[in-house]
């Protein structure tokens, strides 16, 4: 049996460019806040982490994920879709919602905060410094922007977030609120 796809037809073709490169610097600067909170503790451990993260968010992901989105090809909020059609043939929109990707996205960006928050504490009880509390304070910070202001923005505005189990926002949204 042939599921039917329901795209928000309201969203977005394609993202505007200047919410790309602000959400890819976003990235970019959480990963790079994890690699220092990490390398307080263990640089080792700091070179793991900028491993994993540039395999999980660049690659894994894009596989798993992008290949079966409406976004494939197309300039999506990240530019991920484009990114993956380089890489990777074209899934099937039918399986977004059901590949493991989909697990596995909110495991992978919950673990580029939670990793390095606690190795940081850790190295915080070891020593206290304020460098390490301002790192502390900014990985919060953009993990949240990320995790909740970016990501109800982009899901606000994306064609999948009625078939997306982690879009931010289901419903259309309130005419008197647009």
């Amino acid at each position: 049996m042939i599921k039917e796809i329901k795209i928000y037809e309201q969203g977005f073709e394609e993202f505007p460019k200047a919410g790309i490169i602000l959400g890819n610097f976003m990235m970019f600067l959480w990963i790079a806040l994890g690699i220092i909170a990490c390398w307080f503790l263990y640089p080792l451990v700091a070179w793991i982490y900028l491993s994993l993260a540039i395999v999980m968010v660049y690659i894994v992901l894009r596989k798993l994920v992008c290949t079966n989105c409406y976004y494939y090809d197309k300039w999506c909020a990240m530019g991920w879709g484009k990114l993956s059609a380089r890489f990777f043939k074209k899934g099937n929109i039918e399986r977004f919602n059901t590949n493991i990707g989909i697990k596995l996205a909110p495991f992978t960006y919950g673990l580029l905060s939670l990793i390095p928050l606690i190795l940081i504490i850790i190295s915080l009880i070891q020593k206290f410094s304020i460098y390490k509390i301002i790192v502390m304070f900014l990985l919060l910070l953009v993990s949240f922007y990320s995790g909740a202001i970016g990501r109800k923005k982009n899901c606000a505005n994306c064609r999948m977030r009625l078939i997306c189990p982690g879009s931010a926002v289901r419903a259309a949204p309130n005419k008197k609120h647009s």
